[in-house]
């Protein structure tokens, strides 16, 4: 009988083969779940699956309590993460992790990558956050569940689909965005502004902040109400 979830499923598959094409992750690191809102389920990829051997009936699907609602494999241990934010923030459809090499350094530093240029302004206009370092209790409860609240605590004074990407202290990135498509292309652009970030630092460590002024320029180039980026 034919998977009712197959278009579901085939977006979340593709979106994960982005993940080990845009250099984002190997083997087994990193993951991408789609969201169906209407059905209230998520298909995200396998455990512990190379990507290499990963196929579109692999892919797990769980209700938002992470319930397995079909498919014959363990859903992804981040999978809690996951759904942590789909029941809190209304408007995003996709969600990805990796372990990226600049990202997760920068979250190793417990630090948010700071606007220094104008290719940073381009895609946010603020630095890129980075969570609390998780406390010894929250590390004992359900930690990818804590690592959710994490994430949500850090995006308590802010919008998270003006900023759709955070840095797990300690750990790494996670990103987002209305699609899993968009999600995973908000993760190759942290990666390319932890890059930047990370060479004007060590060639300069006393680099100041991007000014205000130019900061609210590119974002609203590209954003504002009278953008004017790209085509119609």
């Amino acid at each position: 009988m034919p998977s009712s979830y197959r278009e579901l499923k085939a977006q979340a598959f593709a979106a994960n083969l982005e993940i080990p094409k845009r250099n984002l992750a190997i083997y087994t690191f990193g993951n991408v779940s789609a969201f169906d809102a209407n059905r209230g389920v998520i298909a995200i990829k396998p455990s512990g699956v190379d990507y290499d051997r990963l196929t579109v009936d692999d892919m797990v699907v769980v209700d938002l309590e992470g319930n397995i609602v079909e498919g014959k494999l363990r859903p992804s241990s981040d999978t809690p993460t996951h759904l942590v934010l789909y029941r809190a923030w209304e408007g995003i459809g996709g969600v990805v992790h990796t372990h990226s090499t600049y990202a997760t350094g920068w979250a190793q530093t417990r630090r948010p990558i700071p606007i220094y240029g104008t290719t940073h302004a381009d895609h946010l206009a603020e630095d890129v956050p980075c969570t609390a370092v998780m406390s010894d209790d929250a590390v004992e409860r359900d930690y990818e569940v804590e690592t959710g609240n994490q994430i949500l605590a850090c995006f308590d004074n802010s919008n998270p689909l003006h900023t759709p990407m955070v840095l797990v202290a300690g750990h790494g990135p996670f990103t987002w965005g209305p699609t899993p498509e968009k999600a995973v292309y908000n993760a190759a652009v942290l990666e390319e502004l932890a890059k930047m970030a990370f060479v004007t630092h060590t060639v300069d460590p006393g680099t100041a902040r991007l000014p205000d002024r130019l900061i609210r320029k590119h974002f609203e180039r590209k954003h504002g109400k009278n953008a004017y980026y790209g085509q119609k």
